[in-house]
């Protein structure tokens, strides 16, 4: 195997290479081609419970109360510094296998023996009705104004955000199917030939609800791509000449307008990675942060002159990472998290949260702001459509939170994140 250029030799020396000869599973919880075969965890100081965490195997609170779910304010972690920033779309070298950084072992063949004989990835017959409730409003775009972020919500983890000039595309799928999944039961909540040009693209993972060859297609391959380590031969392969792959707290910047510019820094999730059956974590898994600042406005954050930062945490489970991210990136103004595709939990707990724990991620993280996402579109498991978002307005709730202070916006639906 060829040396890593790039990450730490004790990376290079953990890194366990997945064999060929795994059954294959589900290629995330939609069921599609994805994982068996159990890995090897993190080092005990990544896969540490974070305080208040639930265990393994003890059963998602329905809530919690309201003083311990208040914001927190963060200052950076000592010692952490700024992240290590690399030039856009250089080509670099990663190790084999990335499941030293999973946060929890992956189901084996007889978990995925027993989703099969249960039926239990989908949601009961009668709840299907559901469907119909879903909110679903298309609308203009919104137009943010110099020193304003906006997003809008294009369905499961697809956002449309507008931020320092450049309009980005989250997780970008437009394709009314996926392998392995029903079709989506809510259209795209922007048509494409309504979206503006494409400045770039971020892309948490590679399970087919979040990477879609058919919609990247439909993109000019001058488009930067900002992807997971181990992920940019598949890019190229498909003809897409600028792509940065970055690791955990690793970071890149875009020139936005009127002198600002834009970072993009990945950071850790508690996830996987699988498309086929032979590349099992053979790329990294995480979330994004995106940060304006420069000479615009927005002098109210101190020296950097920030602006707006966004967090888009992609495919989660709950877990200590959040307060490391809060730590890392301080002052995050909306946090775009998951709240769907949880159940059932004795399976998917280590992979997914639920609302309730959404709802404590985004104090950990210390976001002002949450736009739930990750349900409505594709129905990936087993709880009823509708529960997801009921439950993430009565955690939010429960946790004396400020009404308006959640995004949860219907899909198509913008909203601006002002200076």
């Amino acid at each position: 195997m060829e040396k890593d250029r790039t990450l730490p030799d004790h990376d290079m020396e953990t890194a366990e290479p997945v064999s060929a000869g795994e059954p294959a599973g589900a290629a995330d919880s939609a069921g599609s081609a994805g994982s068996a075969g159990s890995a090897r965890t993190a080092d005990p100081a990544r896969t540490a419970r974070a305080p208040g965490a639930p265990e393994a195997g003890s059963a998602a609170p329905a809530s919690a109360p309201s003083a311990a779910l208040a914001p927190v304010e963060r200052e950076p972690a000592p010692g952490t510094g700024h992240p290590v920033l690399h030039p856009v779309g250089a080509k670099r070298f990663w190790p084999r296998s990335f499941a030293h950084r999973l946060s929890a072992p992956l189901p084996d063949a007889r978990a995925f023996l027993r989703v099969i004989r249960d039926g239990s990835m989908r949601p009961a017959p009668e709840t299907l009705s559901d469907v119909a409730r879903l909110p679903y409003e298309p609308g203009p775009l919104a137009e943010p104004r110099p020193g304003e972020a906006a997003v809008t919500w294009a369905g499961h983890a697809s956002w449309v955000v507008r931020a320092g000039g450049l309009t980005v595309l989250t997780d970008p799928v437009w394709s009314r199917r996926i392998l392995g999944t029903p079709a989506r039961v809510t259209p795209p909540g922007v048509a494409w030939a309504d979206l503006p040009r494409i400045d770039a693209v971020v892309v948490s993972h590679n399970h087919y609800d979040h990477l879609d060859a058919p919609t990247l297609r439909r993109l000019p391959r001058g488009t930067p791509l900002f992807v997971p380590a181990g992920l940019g031969r598949w890019c190229r392969r498909r003809g897409f000449t600028s792509v940065t792959e970055l690791d955990w707290w690793e970071a890149a910047e875009l020139p936005g307008d009127d002198g600002r510019r834009v970072r993009f820094e990945f950071v850790p999730a508690h996830h996987w990675s699988r498309r086929t059956l032979t590349d099992t974590c053979r790329s990294l898994w995480g979330g994004w942060v995106l940060t304006v600042s420069g000479d615009g406005l927005g002098r109210r954050h101190g020296p950097e002159r920030r602006e707006q930062r966004v967090y888009f945490a992609g495919d989660t489970g709950y877990g200590h990472w959040f307060p490391e991210i809060g730590d890392r990136c301080p002052g995050i103004d909306l946090a775009l998290l998951p709240v769907g595709a949880y159940e059932p939990r004795w399976m998917l707990r280590p992979v997914h949260m639920t609302p309730e724990e959404a709802v404590r991620a985004c104090r950990d993280v210390g976001a002002r702001a949450m736009a739930p996402m990750h349900y409505g579109t594709f129905l990936l498991s087993a709880e009823p459509p509708m529960q997801p978002l009921e439950r993430v307005r009565a955690a939010w709730a429960a946790a004396g939170r400020t009404r308006g202070d959640l995004w949860d916006l219907p899909v198509g639906a913008s909203r601006v994140l002002r200076a």
